[in-house]
Order: C-alpha cells, then sequence, then structure tokens
C-alpha cells in the first residue's frame, strides 16, 4: 500500500512538471514570437534617415540629367509658385533657368556624358523643409572640368523629398 502512494505522488509530482515545462516552453513560444514580429515589421519597415535620402536624391538628380534621363530628372523636382534655378558662371553671367527645362526640357536636348563629384555636402533639415550644399567638380568627356558649388532647397512632398529650388555658382580653379 505504502508503495502505491508513493508511486501515485511520484506520477503527480511528474505530471505537475510536465505541465509546468510545457507551460514554461509555451510562454517562451509566444514571448519569441511577440519579439520575432516586433523586429520583422520594425526592421523591414523602417524608413532612410532624412539626410540619406537627399543624398541619394542629389546623387539620382545629377546622374539623371548628365545621362540624359530627363524623365527621372523630373521626379527629383516639384515645381512651386516660388521655385527658382538660378545660376552664376564662373565668366559672371547671370542666368535664370526656365523652370520648364526640368518638367518639360527642350526636344533637342542632348546628354553630355559627364561626370560629376560632389564633396563637402552639407544637409540641414527643418521639418518638411530642408536645404543641400555641395561643391561639384564635373569632368566633360572631352576632358573639361568644371566647378561650382550649389544650393538646392528641398521638400518633404507625400513623405518624399522633392527639390523645388536651385541656385549654382560657376568658378574657375
Amino acid at each position: 500500500m505504502q508503495y502505491c502512494i508513493v508511486s501515485l505522488i511520484i506520477f503527480k509530482a511528474q505530471y505537475y512538471i510536465y505541465i509546468y515545462k510545457t507551460k514554461i516552453n509555451q510562454m517562451k513560444a509566444a514571448i519569441c514570437t511577440i519579439i520575432g514580429l516586433f523586429f520583422y515589421f520594425n526592421g523591414f519597415s523602417q524608413a532612410i534617415p532624412d539626410s540619406v535620402a537627399i543624398k541619394q536624391l542629389l546623387l539620382k538628380e545629377s546622374t539623371s540629367y548628365h545621362k540624359g534621363d530627363l524623365k527621372a530628372r523630373a521626379e527629383c523636382w516639384q515645381i512651386q509658385p516660388y521655385s527658382r534655378i538660378v545660376v552664376s558662371t564662373a565668366e559672371g553671367r547671370f542666368i535664370e533657368v526656365p523652370l520648364s527645362s526640368v518638367t518639360n526640357p527642350p526636344a533637342n536636348f542632348q546628354a553630355d556624358g559627364s561626370t560629376v563629384i560632389f564633396t563637402n555636402i552639407k544637409i540641414g533639415i527643418s521639418g518638411n523643409g530642408a536645404w543641400v550644399s555641395h561643391d561639384q567638380e564635373t569632368d566633360t568627356k572631352d576632358g573639361k572640368k568644371y566647378y561650382s558649388t550649389e544650393f538646392k532647397m528641398l521638400e518633404k512632398i507625400k513623405a518624399q523629398w522633392k527639390f523645388v529650388g536651385m541656385s549654382i555658382h560657376g568658378f574657375t580653379k
């Protein structure tokens, strides 16, 4: 009889240990699932920082212009009533570039195939507005080099940064 009672106690103890371990394992699985889902949704939906997005836009706008992909360049811009594109050349001339040259370039536009090097990039961001300035060296196919300092104004429109204005100042070295 004592043997049966001891066996029953041991069986009950093993049963409770089994139930306890099962509940612990279920809780661990639930916690791991929750943590995994958290990292999945936050890790893959995380937006890139604004400064990185602006640098990517700067590169896209310049590259598409020099390669002749004017549609891609136009996607970088949002013309506003206050938009302006102004250029002061190394020779001292001042040019106000028609805004239509961005959104509806002339039919005779030809890409120059130049390569561009950006240096001294500076970015200021305030809410949905930003500016970027940089020095630019443009190397043409025929070996000429052009230098400029550029200032571009941006606005975040529908969660995307777009250029709304630009000022280019050419110089010689």
